[in-house]
């Protein structure tokens, strides 16, 4: 999983990547035809025979990924110790840094990067400047098409829910839904991270198919003069502390290790907007296509999935559960089809809140 950028940043980048690979570089080009061919070819192999070759073409595999510290520490160590002789270069940087850096090594003709990790709005913009090659994992037929494509397969989710400190809320308080917010007995006592309008996406294509009904629920809860902080885990903390009463844009996973270390604070499962947190992609031209092969189907294997659970993230696999529980009863899933339209909702989530 891995931070989100401003509206500002994300046009921004869109700017400098349109003036990139529209029309692809020749070495690339040439470079990449091997590359495609390799993981076409490859898909229908055992891992067993993936790995073997994987070995041959250098046993080096280059991972663009911002991820979590524990999924650094905990995930990578595993891949490597279940595959001996394959060692992951990991280039660690945000979102943003990391598709500038790919599109620049291309536009000079040479790719470094095997496999690209992130979210649904970064990988898409990867694929219109084709940088990314079409996979068929035969693990990916256990996903439902909410989280899969043509060129991707979500690794791990998140979901957006609320939750408060259990010891500021009274007995019989507990909200159930979002729209318990906005009743004015919430007034002053509500916390949001000001770049949440997935909220709003979500609620108003998922739950009621409505923006006009989504707006007015987030107008009334609005008049509850709602404070913002940037970041989920320091939403989290301010929980923790007793600083903040309830949150309504909190991350699920945040709450079971601040639970196990004694915190005084539940999330609310009963419903949640959910978003796919992470996905496994395949660079057109990468160096070591087998080895991005390997990493791509293990990683979103049940085996695979397993690993990236017990690192405490949420799991995509609908057959792995997290260790902990973080999925909400009833979730408002947002698809790739949604990027598009992230501009929108952004746009309107800060005219309700007053954000700047």
């Amino acid at each position: 999983m891995q931070p989100r950028n401003t509206l500002s940043i994300w046009i921004l980048n869109i700017l400098v990547l349109s003036t990139g690979l529209a029309v692809g570089h020749p070495q690339v080009g040439a470079a990449a035809s091997a590359g495609v061919s390799a993981i076409a070819g490859a898909t229908a192999e055992s891992i067993d025979a993936l790995y073997e070759k994987a070995k041959k073409e250098g046993g080096k595999l280059t991972l663009y990924a911002p991820l979590s510290t524990r999924t650094q520490e905990f995930v990578l160590p595993i891949f490597e110790k279940r595959f001996p002789g394959i060692k992951i270069d990991h280039i660690d940087a945000t979102s943003d840094a990391l598709v500038t850096r790919a599109v620049t090594e291309a536009r000079g003709g040479k790719v470094f990067g095997d496999i690209f990790a992130a979210t649904l709005a970064y990988i898409t913009r990867m694929r219109d400047q084709k940088l990314l090659v079409d996979m068929a994992l035969p693990e990916a037929a256990a996903y439902p098409n909410n989280l899969k494509g043509s060129y991707w397969v979500a690794t791990d989710t998140q979901f957006y829910v609320a939750g408060w400190n259990t010891n500021l809320l009274k007995k019989g308080e507990d909200p159930r839904q979002f729209e318990d917010f906005a009743d004015p007995r919430w007034k002053k006592r509500l916390i949001a991270e000001p770049r949440d309008f997935q909220l709003l996406l979500g609620l108003a294509k998922y739950k009621y198919n409505s923006d006009e009904k989504a707006i007015d629920l987030l107008k009334r809860i609005a008049l509850n003069n709602v404070e913002f902080h940037k970041g989920h885990s320091q939403l989290a903390e301010l929980l923790v502390a007793g600083q903040a009463e309830v949150c309504i844009t909190c991350y699920s996973h945040h709450f079971p290790p601040r639970i196990k270390k004694g915190g005084p604070i539940q999330p609310m499962l009963t419903e949640g907007v959910g978003e796919v947190g992470g996905t496994v992609t395949i660079f057109k031209d990468a160096p070591h296509p087998n080895a991005a092969l390997l990493w791509a189907r293990w990683i979103v294997s049940e085996e695979g999935q397993k690993v990236y659970a017990q690192a405490g993230e949420t799991p995509a696999h609908p057959k792995v559960e997290p260790v902990e529980k973080t999925r909400p009863a009833k979730i408002y899933p947002l698809t790739v089809d949604d990027v598009k339209e992230f501009p929108r909702y952004e746009k309107l989530w800060k005219e309700i809140f007053q954000l700047r």
